[in-house]
């Protein structure tokens, strides 16, 4: 009879262990997830910060085309290799290091912002999804703030340093930017096309 006994013991003693290793897997599974989202969300943040990074490098890269133009005649590149080596130099002139991936969409491709004559006057992302950043941008990127879309975040020349006569008339491209901050086909505020 003392044998009947231990036996009992130890499968109830056998339930409990069960029961605890069912807990400590769910509890792992809750960590996991938890772990999962906070990383998912940190490597959102990273590729934005490389968005920002690559888009401003266009930027800057575009304005110094711009500012070194032969004769200060102000002209844009027609493609983006042009900022990589300049045609209009016998010297290699150089204003981009490389043509940066867009790192949200994980394309090599950009969406070009163009004007009349399909001069490029910015790039932007092709991706739809939703920043987590929406404030506290720099002065240069301000006009993000409150963007519903990375496809949003136009990266181009200041606004005001646009030529009138670069811009395309409305009834030539009536399609709008994604922003609606600027579209070829519309007149830009603050200029008399």
């Amino acid at each position: 009879m003392a044998g009947f006994m231990v036996r009992q013991r130890r499968k109830g003693e056998q339930g409990y262990a069960y029961i605890a290793l069912l807990i400590f897997i769910a509890a792992m599974g809750v960590a996991l997830a938890v772990t999962g989202e906070v990383w998912s969300m940190a490597m959102k943040r990273e590729k934005e910060e490389q968005l920002i990074f690559a888009g401003n490098q266009f930027r800057n890269a575009l304005t110094m085309y711009y500012v070194h133009t032969p004769a200060h005649a102000g002209r844009y590149p027609m493609s983006l290799e042009d900022l990589l080596k300049d045609p209009r130099y016998p010297a290699a002139r150089r204003y981009l290091r490389k043509i940066y991936p867009d790192p949200v969409s994980g394309t090599a491709s950009w969406e070009l912002i163009k004007g009349a004559n399909g001069e490029i006057l910015g790039v932007h992302s092709t991706s739809d999804e939703e920043p987590v950043k929406k404030s506290n941008f720099s002065l240069a990127d301000q006009d993000f703030e409150g963007k519903m879309k990375y496809s949003e975040w136009l990266f181009m020349i200041p606004v005001k340093n646009i030529q009138p006569s670069l811009l395309k008339s409305p009834a030539m491209n009536s399609d709008s930017s994604p922003s609606g901050m600027f579209s070829p086909g519309a007149p830009v505020p603050g200029l008399n096309p």
